[in-house]
């Protein structure tokens, strides 16, 4: 029986309703009251989709309304409706895909995905063949209503649809939706293959089976009046381009450009440079997922000349650009930032790296392209600027014969629109091109500093990322050419009028510290004096800005900032921010970050203002601990924490030994180190590392407690928690000696097998090598015996790396086991070490040549040093014989026989 409204009740729902599109506040909570009391009465929602349904007479607002608010109950409580009101959903859904309103279509198609995502797929068999029936039907809005319903459901459950849970139904719809890429609407045609294309990333099989139907048809479309339809097209080749590029290089040719009659003409440049900017966008992809592929270079050489302009084109700013951002407001820098415009920070917790192997500088934030922050929406002009980069990386030189002319055009042009795209296309190239650019360079860069000045604050901006780009170049050059004049514009965009600029120029101050480092010395002074004078300025995201560009220049100069001149200018300023922050104010995080590099850079000079910072940082912490034992915390604040506590002991050395003292800072480490979040253990771990070299009195009494924590925490799943925790017991060794011993089954093991695994990182090896040596060195009866299992990946892992402290402590470690070293506390020849024995078998003699290759890459060891390796060497050399070794050491590369001869005499 067909279930009927009680014409009271109607009335209510109606009102209720109407008031709900109050914008009242007080209304709107009534309505919210109402809503949970109606929602008691299971037929609520038939009067719900009553409304949606069959309510003509009611405007469409508040139909569509009662639908979504109906939509709301399904998702919360669809599995406790009543079996006959969920029916007669489901059956007025059906019954009424074909209303005449399109907003009412839409809204019953969200209604039928949201029954159908809550498991119901399984539960509403007839669902899918009804849907597919009704796409046969003459009347055109229900074909279009029913499409929707499909598109949707294509969407939330693509996976479900190519399973066997539902018997495969993609069998019959994909072709189903191919018959529909040529009908007369373009309304549906647009939903067909926005359908399929739901299919094309997980390679749905029955897709697979239809793929060159698709194409086909697809290029059928190519040159739709429907802009919609052409935006779906571009968008399916980009994905197939991805997945089944094997299906589309016969007809690459044809997808670039074509010179047949056949209406499909230069189809992808042409849509590049398409009259509706979303279809511009998505076939500018094209070419961005092109760049990524093996065969780019060979399908595009012959079209570069006519693709490059139009990605040049592509990267001017349209006039909907320059209003959302500004361009024409020159000064704003008194205007208060809004709060949403603020990203939110993420710290990145501290690894520790091999005496700071050149680390820094590499790891960009992979964001250069991310010139428009405010615009962060993906548009042309980035798609554009992003293919030209990958596109710079492929061709390199190659593609400067097609770029010079523009640039040349562009550069000097009288438009600000144009020259500001110019100086964009110089920066999206610097990475790829560099080596092409070089001759141009001189002529270049005075041009761009001299554009910083322009009168426009969008290319003072643009100026300053691109010049960012050839910082490298800048900085090789002698520095009274460009680097002086560069430094002196930029610090003067620093104090720009304009935001834009102010966070651009800073932004490229950092870049150009990490490339100048110690050259920027002769300029602190200059600069302090700007960054200071900025804090007077900035409004607050750029304030997040400029400490980044403090510390930055804190890491790049280090010690030389420590003169009693430079910390008078900058200290109280960062000190005062420090004061005025509250405990949970998150614009601690840059804060911190920035004195973490400035206390290492200090060092003593830091010492006046340690005691305040330090304990706030204990307090941090330990708030942070207080609050998890009942709710989530933010646990950032710790680990920023913790990360400027190492920065603190790394600069102060030995003068953080009475702050430590003071303080419960090694329980609370404790604590940290057993957290369940990696990052917390991560910089946990580094704390220790840098404690123990700093005051190993406080640290000692722990071990005890300490050691079990780092043997579990040697696990590679969590690389930088791995690395810390190697790195701390290798410090820790080399502090206790001897009484290591007890501990070194906790960790050896897992040691060894992390240095043998495939695919560690770099960074982790190292840091494995040096630790196993460092246990070697001070345990060496433990460790030796393990030598054939890992002496052979050590040796590689340690061959890379500089001369330094830590390398020199690791070999000693493996020549005192190697044995024959009375140094060696105690280790004799009595492990097999000291003979052949470590070394395979001869002739082959497996690993030693190893060993012979890593002692080689010293450049100069220490004299004691050189002295193990020398009688390691000569002693090898006379328990094989002479002419084993001549036979052996024929295997060596010459430059390896050469080093060894002159250094070891052998």
């Amino acid at each position: 029986m067909d279930w009927q409204p009680d014409e009271q009740g109607l009335q209510q729902v109606l009102q209720l309703l109407k008031d709900s599109q109050s914008p009242n506040t007080a209304t709107q909570r009534v309505v919210q009251d109402k809503l949970k009391q109606l929602n008691q009465f299971p037929d609520f929602n038939n009067y719900l989709i009553f409304v949606l349904t069959r309510l003509k007479s009611e405007d469409e607002p508040t139909r569509s309304l009662s639908g979504l608010i109906l939509k709301n109950n399904v998702k919360a409580h669809f599995q406790s409706f009543p079996p006959p009101v969920a029916e007669f959903i489901k059956q007025e859904c059906l019954n009424h895909l074909g209303d005449a309103s399109s907003l009412i279509r839409a809204t019953i198609g969200i209604l039928i995905t949201t029954i159908a995502s809550k498991g119901e797929l399984q539960m509403w068999p007839e669902l899918l063949p009804q849907l597919c029936n009704l796409l046969n039907s003459e009347d055109y809005n229900t074909c279009e209503g029913a499409f929707g319903a499909l598109q949707k459901i294509c969407e939330d459950s693509s996976e479900l649809l190519d399973s066997d849970a539902l018997n495969r139904p993609l069998n019959v719809m994909i072709p189903k939706f191919l018959q529909f890429f040529k009908h007369c609407s373009p309304k549906i045609r647009s939903h067909a293959i926005a359908c399929v294309n739901q299919f094309i990333m997980d390679r749905a099989q029955a897709l697979m089976e239809n793929i060159d139907t698709f194409i086909e048809h697809l290029f059928a479309l190519a040159v739709d009046e429907d802009p919609e339809v052409r935006k779906n097209v571009c968008r399916a080749l980009v994905m197939l381009l991805e997945v089944r590029i094997d299906r589309l290089i016969p007809h690459m040719y044809s997808i670039i450009q074509v010179g047949s009659p056949v209406p499909r003409a230069q189809y992808m440049l042409q849509r590049t440079q398409d009259s509706d900017e979303n279809v511009a966008l998505e076939a500018c992809e094209f070419w961005l997922t092109l760049a990524e592929q093996p065969i780019c270079k060979d399908v595009l050489t012959a079209h570069l000349v006519q693709l490059i302009p139009i990605l040049v084109h592509g990267m001017r700013y349209s006039e909907i650009d320059i209003i959302l951002l500004k361009g024409d407001v020159e000064e704003d820098e008194a205007v208060p930032d809004s709060e949403q415009d603020i990203k939110p920070r993420f710290h990145k917790s501290r690894t520790v790296t091999l005496a700071h192997e050149e680390q820094r500088g590499g790891d960009g934030d992979g964001d250069d392209e991310d010139d428009d922050d405010t615009l962060s929406d993906w548009n042309l002009r980035k798609c554009s600027a992003a293919a030209l980069d990958v596109l710079a990386n492929v061709f390199r030189e190659e593609l400067l014969p097609h770029l010079l002319p523009l640039l040349k055009e562009l550069l000097f042009h009288l438009e600000w629109v144009v020259k500001e795209s110019g100086i964009l296309v110089l920066g999206a190239i610097a990475e790829g091109c560099m080596q092409g650019m070089v001759p141009y360079l001189p002529e270049l860069i005075p041009h761009l500093i001299r554009c910083l000045a322009d009168r426009k604050a969008l290319v003072r901006s643009i100026a300053c990322w691109t010049l960012s780009r050839y910082a490298h170049w800048v900085v090789a050059q002698p520095p009274e050419l460009y680097l002086k004049p560069l430094m002196t514009e930029l610090l003067q965009r620093i104090l720009d009028g304009n935001k834009r600029v102010q966070e651009a120029a800073c932004s490229a101050f950092a870049t150009l510290e990490e490339e100048a480092c110690t050259e920027l010395v002769p300029y602190l002074s200059f600069i302090l004096d700007t960054l200071v004078f900025a804090f007077g300025k900035y409004q607050h995201k750029n304030l997040l800005i400029l400490y980044d560009a403090i510390g930055t220049l804190a890491d790049s100069v280090g010690h030389h900032l420590n003169q009693p001149e430079y910390i008078q200018k900058l200290m109280p300023p960062l000190i005062q921010k420090w004061n005025e922050l509250k405990d949970e104010d998150k614009d601690l995080f840059p804060l911190l970050e920035c004195l973490s590099s400035v206390a290492t850079a200090l060092q003593s000079g830091f010492l006046p203002y340690c005691e305040p910072v330090y304990q706030r940082c204990v307090t941090l912490v330990q708030k942070t601990l207080a609050q998890a034992m009942y709710e989530a915390p933010d646990k950032d604040f710790m680990i920023v924490a913790l990360d400027l506590l190492s920065g603190l002991a790394e600069g102060l050395g030995g003068h953080v030994e009475q702050l430590v003292a003071r303080s419960n800072i090694m329980t609370l480490l404790f604590q940290c180190m057993q957290d369940t979040m990696p990052e917390v253990r991560q910089s946990s771990f580094a704390l220790l590392g840098d404690l123990t070299k700093a005051c190993f009195v406080h640290v000692k009494p722990c071990i005890a407690e300490f050691m079990p924590i780092l043997g579990t925490n040697l696990n590679p799943e969590f690389i930088s928690v791995c690395n810390n925790a190697t790195w701390a017991i290798g410090e820790i060794c080399m502090q206790m000696g001897a009484e290591m011993q007890p501990y070194v089954p906790m960790v050896l093991n897992n040691l060894v097998e992390i240095i043998n695994r495939p695919n560690t990182p770099k960074t982790l090896l190292e840091n494995t090598a040096i630790t196993i040596g460092r246990l070697g060195f001070v345990c060496p009866q433990e460790v030796a015996p393990m030598l054939p299992q890992f002496i052979r990946p050590w040796c590689t892992s340690l061959r890379n790396i500089r001369d330094n402290e830590e390398k020199d402590s690791a070999f000693r470690g493996i020549c005192v086991m190697i044995g024959g070293q009375p140094g060696g506390r105690g280790a004799g020849t009595g492990h097999g070490a000291g003979t052949a024995g470590v070394w395979g078998k001869t002739p082959g003699f497996g690993d030693f040549i190893f060993f012979c290759d890593a002692v080689a890459s010293w450049v100069s060891p220490k004299d004691d040093l050189r002295d193990m390796f020398y009688k390691i060497l000569q002693g090898f050399k006379a328990q094989v014989g002479e002419q084993n070794w001549q036979q052996f050491s024929e295997q060596f590369p010459p430059l390896l026989k050469e080093r060894l001869a002159a250094f070891y005499g052998v």
